[in-house]
């Protein structure tokens, strides 16, 4: 398989047909692909996210990733558009899905598109990609370390996030839940009752829990970075969507 990609800025409609930037990147070839809608962390429309996008086009699948702060205004700096978002507590949930299911719909709409898709999410990117999968008919989810899936966040925390368990009867698709050992948000307890509440529910999922990993450890630009757990997490990702999106 030839790992020769396109990558770039597009357009797509999101939550009340609002334009959001986005970035795509797609293989060049012409064989049947699904699509990953990658959701950026908190810090926002970054190179990492970007280069997650790539990684995914690399390995045969159309990956697109809406800037969910385009709405703070264009010709804004990501960074600055990061720092108005976090200040109004991040990105309501309904606008989330939204954004989600345009991005999604863009990817369907691609040539060669075999129809079904993916979505993936770091920090919270983990817990909106939990989110999207309860809300949207999706085919494969991967959470990476999402926090406030199960507990709400510490009353200082400055996010609009709460707990979205009560969702997880409405899951539509198999999970992959990805997570540090010493992860404070979210704490190994919290993934363990994610998992318990999944397996009450006969949702399909499967957690793997790193350990002498935190927070962020994919983040190769950060010190949190570990590279055997992400190096594992990378196949089993790839593992994982190989077995739902590849049909």
């Amino acid at each position: 398989m030839s790992d020769a990609i396109w990558a770039g800025t597009v357009a797509v409609t999101g939550h009340g047909d609002a334009e959001l930037e986005a970035y795509l990147a797609r293989p060049l070839g012409d064989a049947p692909r699904g699509g990953v809608v990658v959701i950026h962390h908190m810090p926002g429309y970054d190179p990492g996210t970007k280069e997650f996008v790539r990684t995914f086009a690399a390995h045969g699948y159309a990956a697109i990733a809406p800037n969910l702060y385009s709405r703070e205004g264009a010709g804004v700096s990501p960074d600055d558009q990061a720092a108005a978002a976090r200040a109004k507590g991040g990105v309501p949930d309904e606008q989330l899905v939204g954004d989600v299911a345009g991005a999604a719909a863009h990817l369907s709409s691609l040539d060669h598109a075999n129809g079904r898709i993916g979505v993936i999410g770091h920090c919270s990117g983990g817990r909106q990609a939990f989110l999207a999968a309860c809300e949207l008919d999706i085919d494969a989810a991967v959470d990476c370390y999402g926090a406030f899936v199960v507990k709400d966040p510490p009353e200082e925390y400055p996010t609009m996030a709460g707990s979205i368990v009560a969702k997880a009867p409405n899951l539509s698709c198999p999970l992959l839940g990805l997570f540090g050992e010493e992860d404070r948000f979210p704490a190994p307890d919290e993934v363990a009752e994610l998992d318990a509440e999944l397996t009450r529910l006969g949702k399909e999922h499967e957690f793997h829990t790193y350990p002498e990993a935190g927070h962020a450890f994919f983040a190769v630009e950060r010190p949190a970075f570990r590279p055997a757990a992400a190096k594992d997490g990378w196949e089993k990702i790839f593992a994982f969507y190989g077995r739902h999106l590849n049909a």
